[in-house]
């Protein structure tokens, strides 16, 4: 991201709200480490400086599989490599696994045969295409300035030919601080993306930042289904109540101790509903900046808070057969760590959410050992993950451009190229 913006002005008709967007130049990438767009007294430390993700290949010996850590009868391999900066990943109804990324502009294409994969960059030159979705054979990518669909894509992967341009339809905002894209069919077959915040912390324009919003696939009946999210980007449904699980990164420059992060519930009747920013953080807590009376009045709150500046960003609730019971229609979050924090460094895993019946959940690790606290080092980022059709699951991890395969029980360890 960036704090450079050139900045223009249109007019959006969102359902009954008649409001302005502000966007800005779809090449800006990465924001400073210094938010400048923060009030003074935020107490930023100019120290921090965020960890860059390698754009380069990292080489199989290199790739920290050997550290993850697991519950017992659990094990992890290395799936798949060569793919800098992979996030999200979707798959294809012939098995291609899509994947998405933010800063190096590339959507992969990875398929399998006879137990080895083939990594292809299908797509390049994109602005942070994270937001990939897949229906009917076509695969939507959402990048921060476009909106393309690529009809019957896996019978194209070596050429996929000119999309279809559905970015007017979808009308959002192009502005690049916390806009990279989350995006996928509910239960209702609606398309659901988030629109982040355009700021670490700041009075936002209620209309257009800091939602989730749902379309027809075409683009079309555009509704808001959560308001005061600052920064989701990723979320899924419960299998048995089929409510909107999401996650949101709470804000920076307040301290190495919070506002923790969030896991959030739209419960059924409550589209539309407010979580908080930028008023009012995690549990209750006002914001020391963007002040209001009563600023956490109103706010539904978290349903569990995932840590301070955790950074949890894919969720996804198991409903396959090969891990135990206990693991059934439960949520389980990778969370990418701290991009700038000093003292403690946090996050790095997998945690799981186990929901109770009253909507509440209880937060749990499960895949650990990628961050040395000791050493206050890091050695992968687990970004996202996707449910197999074998039931195993596959993790991405951002830092080291490889993907996890976890499975439990005796399963063949398959070879990755």
């Amino acid at each position: 991201m960036t704090d450079r913006f050139s900045h223009r002005r249109s007019l959006l008709l969102a359902g009954s709200f008649a409001v302005l967007i502000a966007t800005a130049s779809p090449g800006a990438a990465q924001m400073s480490p210094l938010d400048k767009s923060a009030p003074e007294k935020s107490n930023q430390d100019t120290n921090l400086k965020p960890h860059a993700t390698p754009s380069t290949v990292t080489p199989t010996e290199k790739i920290p599989v050997d550290k993850i850590k697991l519950p017992s009868g659990f094990k992890a391999e290395i799936w798949s490599q060569g793919h800098p900066g992979g996030r999200t990943m979707v798959q294809g109804p012939k098995g291609t696994i899509f994947m998405g990324s933010r800063i190096i502009g590339r959507v992969y294409a990875i398929t399998e045969k006879d137990g080895k994969r083939d990594v292809k960059v299908l797509l390049q030159g994109l602005t942070q295409p994270n937001g990939l979705a897949v229906r009917d054979g076509s695969l939507y990518v959402f990048a921060i300035n476009k909106v393309l669909r690529y009809d019957n894509i896996e019978d194209k992967l070596d050429n996929p030919g000119d999309p279809v341009e559905l970015t007017e339809k979808f009308n959002l905002p192009d502005t690049v601080h916390h806009n990279w894209k989350y995006v996928a069919f509910g239960p209702d077959g609606k398309i659901y993306v988030q629109v982040g915040a355009n700021c670490n912390i700041c009075e936002i324009n209620p209309g257009i930042h800091a939602q989730i919003r749902r379309y027809n696939a075409d683009g079309s009946g555009m509704e808001i289904v959560a308001r005061g999210v600052r920064n989701t980007v990723g979320f899924d449904w419960h299998p048995v109540s089929k409510e909107l699980w999401f996650t949101d990164n709470g804000r920076d420059w307040a301290g190495d101790a919070g506002p923790e992060d969030e896991l959030n519930r739209v419960a059924k009747g409550t589209e539309g509903a407010f979580y908080g920013f930028p008023y009012c953080h995690a549990n209750g807590i006002p914001d020391p900046d963007i002040k209001r009376l009563n600023a956490c009045a109103g706010v539904v709150m978290p349903a569990a808070l995932t840590g301070a500046h955790t950074a949890g960003l894919g969720i996804i609730f198991y409903t396959g057969n090969m891990f135990p019971k206990s693991y059934q229609n439960v949520g389980f979050i990778a969370r990418r760590g701290s991009w700038n924090k000093g003292d403690a460094k946090s996050g790095y895993d997998v945690i799981l959410a186990r929901i109770d019946t009253a909507g509440r959940a209880k937060i749990e690790p499960f895949l650990t050992g990628l961050l040395d606290k000791q050493k206050n080092e890091f050695y992968g980022r687990p970004v996202y993950l996707l449910q197999m059709k074998d039931g195993s699951m596959l993790v991405s991890d951002e830092q080291n451009g490889a993907t996890y395969r976890i499975t439990y029980g005796p399963q063949k360890i398959s070879s990755i190229r």
